[in-house]
């Protein structure tokens, strides 16, 4: 094993939520990159260790974003082949929509050098607390918005449902694209499954403690025309209950009363929005 580490770690959606073992690691390290969301981040990074440097550089106007994201790996990896202990920093968990994390951590190990990921929050885990979503009561299925749509993927609509960055469909180009117009498509799709006045959540979490989430519920068939940022999360509550297999559950000695029956339909009329605040990303 050669000299020479790579930890990679998220700041979580806030810095408040930046755990303890991600600090330790970034102030610890010989060398720290970062791709952060805010500037009150940023700082609290380059407080830590004054080698901190910052990979934002690499996004350029018109530059593909795979482009991109290798470089930043490309930028990593010659610390790391340094012989240099190397901490990288994203926002959110460096785990979720993070291309260059995944890629980095690969290629160290390849080269025979130790890399690890440390867990952070995410804008998931934040939207469990936000919208008091417990995954385990009904199940719990994340899908890519565009990836959703073009592959037609299978979900059961009696989960939770969550898809992320509904207001970038089928965006492709390295310029800004409006895909406000692909909105309608996801309307289309998920009104296979649901009623048009299905109530739904388009959902931001706040980027700092002093600012609410974006929580605003809208029937399904309103979303094309309610105000939806590139990174905006849709949460779609589950429908009603799904039906229950008796026979595996008289298999497993679970009593028939212990268990909820009829499926319920969830169609409630709009409700007000909760907070607003500002955003960048979120992951």
């Amino acid at each position: 094993m050669s000299k020479g580490s790579l930890t990679v770690v998220g700041t979580g959606i806030r810095l408040s939520q930046m755990t303890m073992e991600a600090r330790i690691s970034i102030e610890s390290a010989d060398k720290v990159l970062y791709a952060v969301a805010d500037a009150v981040t940023e700082t609290a990074i380059k407080k830590l260790n004054s080698t901190a440097e910052s990979l934002q550089p690499f996004y350029k106007p018109g530059k593909y974003c795979l482009v991109t994201y290798k470089d930043m790996v490309n930028r990593i990896l010659s610390f790391l082949r340094k012989r240099l202990d190397v901490c990288a920093a994203f926002y959110g968990h460096p785990g979720v929509f993070v291309y260059s994390s995944h890629e980095a951590i690969q290629q160290a190990r390849r080269e025979g050098f130790r890399a690890v990921m440390l867990p952070a929050t995410s804008a998931e885990d934040n939207l469990f607390a936000d919208l008091g979503v417990d995954p385990a009561a009904s199940g719990c299925q994340s899908f890519e918005t565009t990836d959703f749509l073009i592959r037609r993927r299978k979900f059961d609509p009696t989960s939770h449902l969550i898809l992320w960055q509904i207001g970038n469909i089928g965006n492709w180009k390295p310029e800004r694209q409006d895909c406000a117009s692909n909105l309608q498509a996801l309307v289309d799709v998920l009104e296979e499954h649901y009623d048009p006045d299905h109530e739904v959540v388009l959902y931001l979490a706040a980027q700092y403690a002093s600012c609410d989430p974006m929580i605003e519920r809208v029937p399904l068939s309103e979303i094309p025309q309610t105000p939806i940022s590139n990174v905006t999360t849709l949460y779609v509550p589950p429908r009603g209950i799904a039906p229950i297999d008796y026979v595996m559950l008289d298999r497993l000695g679970i009593p028939r009363a212990l268990v909820r029956k009829a499926p319920q339909r969830n169609s409630r009329k709009r409700s007000s929005v909760k907070g607003r605040s500002r955003h960048t990303r979120n992951s």
